[in-house]
């Protein structure tokens, strides 16, 4: 099975990503969906720790938001982890999630450099194959412009 690829365009340049829905399903599913809403157009990067992840996906800005669905409640996922998909290294994109493993909304991060301390207890979904130097300059503060789900052919 071919990957889609999401396209995210910054305030500081290009980032593509291949999504891993041959491996992560659900979780590709879910962020593949808040793209086709325009969910995070506009949105900006509210957390970095350098050599770490640059955060985003959170409406509120400041880490406690969500993705609210029609009902009027959060909708969140399962944790979905394979062995296969590690943060070994900058560029694995993953799910942030609160203590409870099933809490992952819309929030993503990039790693900055290898976070294999992650493995198996956050969902990776993707990995950056083109725009890592992008990522590297990202800060808190920096908005995502767009970013649309290019699918496999």
């Amino acid at each position: 099975m071919a990957n889609s690829t999401a396209v995210m365009e910054t305030n500081k340049g290009r980032i593509t990503i291949e999504l891993y829905e041959d491996k992560a399903p659900i979780t590709t599913g879910n962020f593949i969906d808040l793209i086709k809403r325009g969910f995070y157009n506009g949105l900006g990067f509210h957390r970095y720790e350098p050599g770490f992840v640059i955060q985003g996906g959170d409406p509120r800005g400041n880490g406690t938001g969500g993705f609210i669905d029609d009902t009027g409640r959060e909708r969140t996922i399962p944790l979905e982890v394979t062995p296969e998909l590690k943060h070994g290294a900058a560029g694995a994109v993953a799910m942030a999630r609160s203590q409870n493993p099933n809490s992952a909304s819309s929030q993503f991060y990039i790693t900055l450099g290898p976070a294999a301390f992650l493995d198996n207890s956050y969902a990776v979904f993707g990995r950056v194959t083109d725009g890592l130097d992008v990522v590297m300059q990202l800060r808190s503060g920096d908005k995502i412009t767009t970013v649309e789900c290019v699918a496999a052919e």
